[in-house]
């Protein structure tokens, strides 16, 4: 098979501000899983980025048309079977049961409901509950912020009312939800204020998030016949969750008083990674805002800075979010026919916002810049733009969300903290 001619040699160069960074900011991790992290800019070796814009057989993508029926379907199947793994089609049918049609909320400002999807034809076992609030007596449907969380539907948003869900606790067991955690709560009624409905589901509820969850997740009841575990090119728990936000887009677009055609669907982390996945592979999503997702989702796998393949893919650690092919890059990356530019680009033409912390040395959030540049050159065949010309903005500088592909850093490390959600609302009044 012809590979992509590969582009743009980047050398290692220093950036000033990252050493007093890493000097104030609390130590990251040097060794991880036996493998060494770099956090020197100095030490990246020099590497390639594969050609966006050339298809395998050497034909170059002049226009959208070339790439939507051309170039799009060639990475799609690239990052299917060699990073997330593919997933099975939606089922025939959708069993749901919405438990708390209409009940009053915030004040009196919104309606919740709450909806429990079933993942499995014909049975009730795979149950995934969908927490929705909408604003109350809207004339129009409503464009709806959808997030997947790390914790139950009453422990992620912290109001009354909501069904107490099970949550898979370390020792691999499910537990009923009622006890405070780590997770911060999400202030829903900025969002009911600016106009959107808020959504989330429970990530667990799909697929465990641990080695050998496998056993207690959607994934194994999509087993081939003798099967014991999916083959190589098939779905990791990534692609198990993933498949499962298609599932809640299918009530999505039954639900009345919802417009599925604008929903803005965020994850954090491993669930930045998702979402992005989600919106590559299940284009009704409107907006993708991808939160810290680092290695393996929109932070270039090539630059070798903070986490890397080897951190990610290794058996002990992540392997099982992954197709099973992903590892075998781990030691030879400049073999990957693609890289996280690809995966930005995907979601064009469509607005995609990366947000990142400018701490957050283990996500490298300049890899994330860096593929967000070299993803514009796609997003511009649709006349939209990105930050190809823009130098890294500082933490806090929303200049960049005037883009269809934008970028924004917090001041701070990983994940989400209050002051993105008001960003995040910036965004999509402007594209949703």
């Amino acid at each position: 098979m012809l590979r992509t001619p590969l582009k743009k040699i980047y050398l290692p160069f220093t950036i000033v501000l990252s050493i007093n960074f890493l000097a104030i900011a609390q130590e990251p991790p040097k060794l991880v899983a036996g493998f060494p992290v770099n956090y020197d800019e100095e030490a990246i070796p020099p590497y390639t980025l594969p050609e966006l814009l050339t298809l395998e057989n050497g034909k170059k993508v002049t226009n959208s048309e070339i790439w939507i029926k051309e170039r799009r379907p060639e990475l799609l199947n690239f990052i299917a079977e060699l990073q997330y793994g593919k997933t099975p089609p939606a089922p025939k049918s959708i069993d749901y049961e919405v438990f708390d049609k209409e009940s009053e909320a915030l004040n009196g400002k919104a309606i919740r409901r709450q909806v429990r999807i079933y993942l499995t034809e014909n049975s009730k076992d795979h149950p995934m509950d969908l927490l929705i609030y909408l604003p109350k007596n809207s004339t129009e449907k409503t464009p709806v912020f959808f997030t997947i969380s790390f914790t139950a539907n009453n422990l992620s948003v912290d109001y009354p009312g909501i069904r107490v869900g099970e949550i898979w606790n370390r020792e691999g067991k499910k537990v009923k939800a009622d006890q405070p955690t780590a997770f911060r709560a999400t202030n829903v009624e900025q969002f009911i204020d600016a106009g959107y409905g808020f959504a989330t589901v429970y990530y667990g509820d799909i697929d465990p998030d641990f080695k050998g969850g496998f056993e207690f997740g959607i994934r194994k009841e999509f087993l081939g016949s003798g099967e014991t575990k999916p083959q190589a090119d098939e779905w990791g728990t990534i692609s198990a969750w993933s498949w499962g936000l298609s599932r809640a887009m299918d009530y999505f677009e039954k639900d009345e008083q919802i417009d599925a055609s604008r929903i803005a669907l965020m994850g954090v982390s491993r669930l930045g990674k998702t979402v992005l996945w989600t919106g590559i592979r299940d284009t009704r999503f409107k907006m993708i805002i991808a939160s810290c997702s680092g290695e393996g989702g929109a932070a270039i796998a090539r630059r070798d800075y903070g986490e890397n393949i080897k951190h990610m893919s290794d058996s002990s650690r992540y392997g099982y979010q992954f197709s099973s092919n992903y590892q075998a890059y781990s030691t030879h990356v400049n073999d990957f026919p693609f890289d996280a530019h690809a995966l930005v680009a995907m979601i064009a033409p469509r607005p995609l916002l990366l947000q990142t912390g400018n701490t957050d040395y283990w996500s490298d959030p300049k890899g994330e810049f860096i593929a967000a540049q070299e993803a514009t050159e796609v997003y511009e065949l649709f006349g939209e733009k990105g930050p190809k010309n823009n130098e890294m903005p500082a933490a806090g500088d929303t200049s960049l969300l005037e883009n269809k592909l934008g970028y924004y850093m917090h001041d701070g490390g990983h994940g989400t903290i209050p002051s993105d959600y008001p960003v995040f609302i910036q965004f999509m009044k402007k594209f949703l």
